[in-house]
């Protein structure tokens, strides 16, 4: 099989999408596939990501990265997406690479900068299949990333949502991993969704035997925290991730006598870069913790670092799966995650972490307090969530996607 897969991201990007797309490359190379990966060219950014390079070209046996012209996205320069100028290029590798199935990952973004659905009009022409992996919600974005009135917001996601629905029905399926994700996109209009379990963890990385005592003096220049309960967010610094929530959530704990103790048993480490970096730190160094910014982490850094963390939190409301809740599980540690997205699929509230209320500071400051004050319950809740997590390994989700490509292949044949 050929398998042009066409990404708004890759790496050294670090989230959601470029992680899927690498474990996947990684697969489809050990079982021998050729893949071309169409993406961002990230260039022009060497000073954020210095080794891009790396992740160009022939990257694995039978798997060619090629980069596509690219501009800042959403505002951001370390966010970057294709631009109309590049679709050319686009056509032209597809047409040398003579793929036989195409597949897209975020193609609504992708469209913003091509000003057209990805690759369908190659699709149609030579008669291969497409199909289009839903990512993320970008719809709800709006309202993190826009200072409007709310009518005007609700307008916009309106027109979004049909606009959205358009791109995705134009291809053979839309491939969806969360089944609470799965409603909402079947709810804006998306008739060709498809639910199945294609994402997961590299169960094999977290090796728990990598806890280690100083770990953070010996690895970030961190020292004397070892005796504090970690708190742990990994994640992009940008509004989608819920940072405005934890921002005030923090300070309202710091002001209530009810919880006065919570903040001086913890350290926060903020794992990620991003627009709100300075605003975050900024507000946070009043409290009375201390607060540990390590930057971008390297994706295989990232194991080490859960493992050797005691409590992965997230406030992002808008996860379509949570791959890092995923993670955190591999990694035996707890979750605190608010009750929203796709994050629901994976977290058993009170089993393997908590879910709290979604904006609700009371609610989370009383699930904090459990985790933290009792150190039984937070191995409890590991161990399950270890025990789930090994139920997601990266290679029977892609093989899973792998079927899906040969069911949308067989389909295309049977009708010629």
């Amino acid at each position: 099989m050929r398998v042009a897969i066409i990404t708004s991201g890759f790496f050294p990007v670090i989230d959601g999408v470029t992680i899927a797309v690498f474990q996947r490359v990684q697969r489809l190379s050990q079982l021998g596939y050729q893949v071309l990966v169409l993406c961002p060219d990230y260039r022009s950014i060497a000073s954020v990501y210095p080794d891009w390079q790396t992740y160009v070209g022939e990257i694995l046996p039978g798997v060619r990265v090629v980069p596509l012209e690219s501009a800042p996205f959403m505002g951001l320069e370390f966010e970057r997406n294709v631009k109309k100028t590049a679709y050319p290029a686009l056509l032209q590798a597809l047409a040398e690479f003579k793929p036989d199935i195409i597949h897209v990952d975020e193609p609504e973004r992708l469209q913003l900068g091509f000003d057209k659905i990805p690759a369908i009009d190659f699709a149609r022409k030579h008669q291969i299949p497409a199909v289009a992996f839903f990512h993320t919600n970008l719809i709800e974005y709006l309202e993190d990333y826009f200072s409007l009135p709310r009518f005007v917001i609700s307008g916009m996601q309106c027109i979004s949502r049909r606009i959205v629905s358009h791109i995705y029905n134009a291809y053979g399926a839309t491939l969806i991993s969360s089944p609470t994700t799965f409603e909402k996109a079947v709810k804006i209009g998306i008739k060709n969704a498809v639910q199945a379990e294609l994402l997961g963890v590299p169960l094999a990385q977290y090796d728990l035997t990598l806890r280690q005592s100083d770990f953070f003096a010996t690895h970030y220049q961190i020292p004397e925290i070892e005796e504090k309960v970690k708190l742990l967010f990994l994640g992009r610094l940008t509004p989608d991730k819920g940072w405005k929530f934890t921002i005030e959530t923090f300070n309202q704990i710091a002001r209530s006598s009810q919880y006065a103790d919570l903040l001086r048993s913890v350290v926060l480490i903020i794992a990620g870069d991003g627009s709100m970096q300075s605003e975050i730190a900024q507000a946070l160094d009043p409290l009375p913790c201390s607060v540990h910014f390590l930057g971008r982490v390297a994706s295989q850094a990232v194991p080490a670092l859960l493992i050797n963390s005691d409590i992965h939190i997230t406030t992002s409301e808008k996860e379509t799966c949570g791959l890092t809740v995923l993670e955190a599980g591999a990694a035996g540690i707890p979750v605190l995650a608010p009750a929203a997205g796709g994050i629901v699929d994976t977290v058993q509230s009170g089993q393997t972490g908590f879910l709290f209320q979604p904006r609700n500071w009371q609610d989370f400051a009383a699930k904090l307090w459990q985790l933290v004050t009792q150190p039984d319950l937070r191995q409890q809740m590991g161990q399950a969530a270890r025990q789930q997590a090994i139920q997601h390994d990266w290679d029977p989700a892609i093989d899973r996607l792998i079927q899906l490509w040969q069911q949308q292949i067989d389909k295309k044949i049977d009708k010629r």
